[in-house]
């Protein structure tokens, strides 16, 4: 049977990676997962404890296509208790994950073959479902000196219809702060490019606390989720807020792409947003982890790395050791036991030289795998 040219996107490596890493696991080996980008913690006891409750009580079924009600008012007084943004709830869609919402916002936004700037390193998926909807997407090569972020100049000369930024960055961890956030945001405006901000991993920030920015304009798509800070991954619910004029357009989108997000999963997502002592004490053991991640990886011989300002991440240029990052990760994982992620997941130019390590599960995990990394490192010369 025929198939559409749009359709043929690249894998996402990293599930390429956990299904290697599953066959090893089956034939009896003991993994180290360092590159899935997941909370090993379940979902906040009090989540789990009212979706009970509603599964017993309530038929769950469809919600309106916006989400429900309660979960939009919460979210929209999350923006009050972290930024101090007075943010309507009206502006507030709830999405089946983030991914629902890139789906939303890349379709209300672009139209066939506009183009939309991805700074690289960045997460794959943008620039896969970017091509899915025959949008081009343009890799933007964020520099070193740059926090491996893009800014305002790397944007000259490019004709684009929007700019996809994350902060904290996957791959990177690194973060924007509020200048250069908004000279970035200045600069869309001036040159009427849509400015989507992804902020999937606010929450989980060690030195300073991450900037929305909702907190410099209103005139931008922001999209975040239940998955990270949260701990829910696998629940599917996320959220977007997008300027009051489109929330129609997004409703009608959402009412016919989707439906809604699932019913069971907001019930969850609504009671995780007041288990904040229990999410706390999942931030700190990240913390933990990337302290011993710092130093532990350095110690391995994996010392080129980018400042993870946030997210749980290290992303790391090991161009000293291979030219192929994804046969590195193969060995790593055959001699090492640990599964990393290679860099050409993120960056399809220079990632044959760069390799992702994730620090979400536990910290014994950690301590392990760094152990390993290391007699890897030492056996390989």
């Amino acid at each position: 049977m025929r198939n559409s040219r749009r359709g043929q996107v690249d894998p996402f490596i990293v599930m390429d990676v956990m299904e290697a890493a599953r066959r090893a696991e089956e034939a009896g080996r003991h993994v180290i997962h360092m590159e899935v980008g997941q909370p090993g913690t379940p979902a906040p006891q009090g989540a789990r404890t009212a979706l009970a409750r509603a599964m017993k009580d309530e038929p769950l079924g469809y919600s309106v296509a916006l989400g429900l009600p309660a979960l939009r008012q919460r979210i929209a007084r999350l923006y009050g208790d972290w930024y101090d943004v007075d943010l309507d709830p009206g502006r507030v869609i709830v999405t089946a994950g983030s991914s629902g919402a890139f789906v939303l916002a890349f379709t209300a936004l672009f139209d066939a073959r506009d183009r939309v700037g991805i700074g690289e390193p960045g997460y794959p998926s943008y620039r896969q479902i970017l091509r899915a909807l025959n949008v081009e997407p343009v890799g933007i090569a964020a520099r070193d000196e740059n926090r491996l972020q893009p800014v305002p100049g790397d944007l000259e000369n490019l004709d684009l219809q929007g700019l996809m930024v994350a902060s904290p960055a996957n791959p990177s961890g690194t973060m924007l702060d509020k200048p250069a956030l908004s000279s970035l945001i200045e600069t869309c405006a001036a040159r009427d490019i849509a400015f989507i901000s992804d902020e999937i991993y606010h929450g989980i920030e060690y030195e300073s606390k991450a900037v929305t920015a909702l907190e410099i304009t209103d005139d931008a798509y922001v999209i975040n989720s239940f998955s990270k800070y949260f701990s829910m991954t696998g629940w599917r619910v996320g959220w977007m807020v997008v300027p009051e004029a489109h929330v129609r357009l997004i409703e009608r989108l959402a009412q016919n792409l989707f439906i809604c997000a699932s019913h069971a999963g907001q019930v969850a997502a609504l009671a995780a947003m007041e288990c904040d002592e229990e999410l706390q004490g999942n931030l700190a053991v990240y913390k933990a982890n990337r302290t011993l991640m710092l130093e532990g990886l350095s110690d391995a011989g994996f010392d080129r790395i980018a400042p993870p300002d946030g997210a749980f991440y290290v992303y790391a240029d090991v161009s000293h050791l291979t030219d192929d990052s994804r046969a590195f990760a193969a060995e790593i994982l055959e001699k090492a036991g640990v599964a990393v992620t290679p860099g050409l997941d993120f960056d399809q130019h220079r990632g044959h030289g760069t390799i992702r390590f994730s620090y979400a599960r536990s910290t014994g995990d950690i301590r392990e795998g760094l152990a390993r990394l290391k007699r890897f490192m030492q056996a390989r010369g």
